[in-house]
């Protein structure tokens, strides 16, 4: 009776053209049944409770997690009853895999971020921003500038995590400078991305695919600018020429500071040698830099007492007492200390994504939709429109997606994707991992809906720096 049951279920759920699927040992077409139904709206559902989380004060990943759970527990149960269950279980691992990469990826870049502000870089350089008189609009132009020329080394995610930290400290409770600076920042770290293949995980696949070489992504760089470009001039014009209402104070920076961005920018030159030289995943190298920050923190334990000791006789020697006071408060520097304050939240919303979108993908949605686009539709505007879905979706799965079609595109339409899929995020606070990001390292300040009002004007640049690109490199379509 219970066999009899669940394949009653399993014909419910699934439909009739399945049993096709089941012989053939394809991927089982669910697109048109229940389940599919079911598992789009609860992912809707879920994103749409991400949206309201200004509101709803609901962590984001809380969502997305449940979702991600109940969707492949439908898709486990439907594949067991048709003896597929090894095929959605590797589909299950792939994604797995793809998140894993992604997460140590950011943890070990989030670490990075924890112990220079612990070791008070980003304060010292709110003091020197301060201190050299930039008003308001200076730091919108000098933030957004910085991350647009960072990005393409240190990846978009990145940058705008260490942006959105000096914009924090600069502009203290000025919560309507911080939601445009972090809107900027958004916009130049996705369109600082687009030309370099470590600037974004998208462009990183196109470049592993093969499709477009490391020297043909540069004919991207003015369309870059232009995107960047467009909106940051309109949005800068709402930003007030005051100073920020800080006092000017100096800032000693701890012990190792500076040695600590030295083994930043190491651990990114290891992460990029590891994929040139030895085609192994970024996130190896990222996790040996990790290693070099332990050995670093080592060292600052077993030196601190010796250290402390010449300082406070330096202090002492100048009468110094409120340099005796700051070593009183002196702790040593802990890296796993620094790994807990990663903004797990972030980490978490990721991971449902990840799932949700996999799920979804092994349902047979992204392989229709992109069958619908690159075989009834122009190039073009396929490309545009993947740009568009990758605000509402994630890039990442939306360009594995078309990858996975393998359409016959020339150069410039490949150059086309990469552009549009890596600044179509900009256009939604959730549709770029630095917007996520941000969301999270900028809580109640940068916001969905914040980000949501200045909509038009991203389009507005979105729209122009394909012009420019279709204009400067329409050699490249035939």
């Amino acid at each position: 009776m219970k066999l009899q049951w669940s394949v009653f279920i399993a014909l419910t759920l699934a439909p009739i053209s399945a049993f096709a699927a089941n012989a053939t040992g394809d991927i089982l077409p669910l697109t048109q049944s229940t389940i599919g139904y079911a598992a789009l709206l609860i992912f809707a559902i879920a994103y749409t409770l991400v949206m309201l989380e200004e509101y709803l004060q609901l962590r984001k990943s809380k969502p997305v997690l449940l979702a991600a759970g109940i969707i492949w527990a439908m898709i486990g149960y439907v594949y067991s009853q048709y003896d597929q269950i090894e095929v959605a279980k590797a589909a299950l691992e792939h994604n797995l895999l793809e998140y894993a990469e992604l997460l140590l990826f950011l943890l070990v870049a989030m670490t990075y971020i924890s112990a220079m502000e612990e070791r008070r870089l980003f304060d010292a350089l709110q003091a020197w921003m301060v201190g050299k008189g930039f008003n308001f609009k200076s730091l919108f132009w000098l933030t957004g500038i910085l991350a647009f020329f960072i990005s393409p080394i240190a990846d978009n995610l990145t940058t705008a995590l260490l942006m959105c930290a000096v914009v924090m400290k600069v502009a203290g409770d000025n919560t309507r400078f911080i939601n445009l600076a972090c809107i900027n920042i958004v916009i130049a770290a996705n369109a600082g991305g687009a030309f370099s293949p470590f600037g974004d995980i998208t462009t990183l696949m196109v470049w592993q695919a093969g499709h477009v070489s490391f020297a043909e992504f540069m004919p991207l760089f003015l369309p870059s600018v232009i995107n960047y470009l467009v909106p940051a001039i309109i949005m800068s014009m709402f930003v007030p020429n005051t100073k920020p209402d800080v006092v000017h104070q100096h800032v000693e920076l701890k012990r190792g500071a500076r040695r600590i961005v030295a083994l930043f920018i190491l651990t990114i030159a290891t992460a990029v040698a590891f994929h040139a030289v030895l085609h192994f995943p970024p996130v190896i190298g990222m996790m040996m830099g990790l290693a070099y920050l332990q050995f670093f923190g080592f060292f600052l334990r077993r030196t601190l007492k010796a250290s402390l000791h010449k300082k406070a006789a330096m202090a002492i020697a100048n009468r110094d007492d409120h340099a005796l006071k700051r070593l009183g408060s002196v702790v040593p520097f802990d890296v796993f200390r620094r790994v807990s304050h990663a903004e797990w939240d972030t980490l978490l919303f990721f991971y449902g994504v990840v799932m949700c979108v996999g799920g979804l993908s092994l349902l047979g949605y992204l392989g229709l939709i992109s069958e619908i686009m690159y075989t009834q539709w122009d190039p073009v505007w396929a490309n545009v429109m993947v740009g568009i879905l990758s605000a509402i979706v994630d890039n990442i799965p939306v360009m594995f997606a078309v990858l996975t079609m393998e359409p016959t595109l020339s150069m410039g339409n490949w150059l086309l994707v990469t552009l549009t899929a890596g600044v179509g995020g900009s256009l939604l606070s959730i549709g770029s991992a630095a917007g996520v990001a941000l969301m999270g390292a900028a809580h109640g300040k940068y916001t969905f809906f914040g980000h949501l009002k200045w909509m038009p004007v991203i389009s507005l640049g979105y729209a122009a720096s394909i012009v420019v690109h279709m204009m400067l490199n329409g050699h490249l379509f035939t």
